[in-house]
């Protein structure tokens, strides 16, 4: 058993002795090699006169940018109205369906006259009767066979005989229910038979136009908008719609604390739906910015964004950048001059100050350190291309 025992620590301290010592290599290994970047940077300390990497550049130009705000939101019809009666009768005729356009005016039901034609032809003699005697009135009054208030009482019974043929015709008119004005039929409500009292809904029609582009802007964002913006909306569909912002709200909602913001979109065919899902931007003002690809993007030892460029010395500078929009072409940034030697190929093995040999994108032909000719660092490369 003792003579086990000593086989089983011998094995233990060489394993033990063994992962040791690999540990304390491989730490050496490491050591030892280094990356290419931390290599030009320990040449760069040194000041060792090192050949210069080779890097492919491209020299980019900053363009007008719309800088937006971008918030989820929805479409919105401008208003829904359900249509009613005005009067009690029953229903004879209906003019519209689900989904008929109508305009303003437009006959959507029609109730029975009913005895309302003879009461409005009542109204009517009465009015004839009542004018006839005050204008007789008047003649005998001319004459001065006719007192002041019999003069006042013809004109009282004519004004309630022209008064009683008025709400005769109105009432008479009720029985035609119009649309208030031009839309979208969405759902009907009384159908031929049914008995309809005064705010009984005959059918709803919705406003397609013009639709509004709907959505909340935080608390921080909401002062850099103004009637007048413009606002465009990406539908789920993929389909665009542009407006102009109409409303920003003066109350934030107590739950989310966001602003509504609504825009005011043309919609005179009605191909835009209510209650479609969108993706807003709003133009806020314009900027001069950069658009680069992402994988120029690198990080500086402070974790900030930046890219790699070449100075006029044939250096290389790293310029920590701003994203300010992310799209399918690329990355726009600010934070660069106007126009910048921006290094596409290489990035990840130069750091800040080391001096770099420039290739233009599309050469296949190196020419000598950017640093070894005099003049402006995008002009050399582009006399080699």
């Amino acid at each position: 058993m003792r003579k086990t025992h000593l086989t089983a620590l011998l094995i233990a301290v060489a394993t033990g002795i063994w992962l040791v010592s690999g540990y304390l290599g491989g730490v050496d290994a490491v050591a030892d090699h280094p990356s290419i970047s931390e290599q030009n940077a320990r040449a760069i300390a040194n000041g060792d006169d090192r050949e210069p990497t080779v890097v492919r550049a491209q020299t980019i130009t900053a363009s007008p940018y719309s800088e937006q705000v971008k918030i989820r939101g929805h479409t919105e019809n401008k208003r829904t109205v359900e249509v009613r009666a005005e009067t009690q009768g029953r229903v004879v005729e209906r003019r519209v369906e689900r989904g008929t356009v109508v305009a303003a005016g437009d006959l959507l039901c029609r109730l029975a006259v009913e005895d309302r034609q003879a009461r409005v032809n009542q109204a009517t003699e009465a009015v004839n009767q009542a004018q006839i005697e005050h204008e007789g009135s008047l003649r005998l009054q001319d004459g001065g066979f006719q007192s002041k208030t019999a003069i006042a009482q013809a004109k009282s019974r004519l004004a309630t005989a022209e008064a009683q043929l008025e709400a005769a015709a109105l009432d008479f008119e009720r029985t035609f229910i119009r649309a208030p004005f031009g839309g979208v039929v969405e759902q009907t409500l009384l159908e031929i038979g049914d008995y309809a009292q005064p705010a009984t809904p005959c059918v709803r029609i919705v406003d397609l136009d013009p639709m509004l582009l709907v959505g909340q802007v935080s608390e921080r964002d909401v002062a850099r908008l103004a009637i007048g913006g413009t606002a465009t909306g990406v539908l789920v569909s993929g389909e665009t719609a542009t407006g102009i912002i109409s409303f920003i709200g003066h109350q934030a909602d107590p739950s989310t604390r966001t602003y509504r913001v609504e825009a005011t979109v043309a919609n005179p065919d009605h191909h835009l739906l209510s209650g479609a899902t969108a993706d807003i931007a709003i133009v806020v003002g314009e900027i001069g910015a950069h658009q680069i690809s992402p994988a120029v993007l690198a990080l500086d030892d402070a974790g900030q964004s930046g890219v790699h460029t070449v100075g006029a010395d044939g250096r290389v500078r790293f310029r920590p950048v701003d994203i300010v929009a992310d799209g399918g072409e690329g990355v726009w940034v600010t934070g660069l001059p106007k126009t910048v030697t921006l290094i596409t190929v290489g990035h990840q093995l130069v750091v800040d100050g080391e001096r770099v040999e420039v290739r233009l994108e599309g050469s296949s032909e190196a020419g000598p350190p950017a640093a070894s000719r005099p003049g402006n660092v995008s002009n050399r490369i582009a006399d080699r291309s």
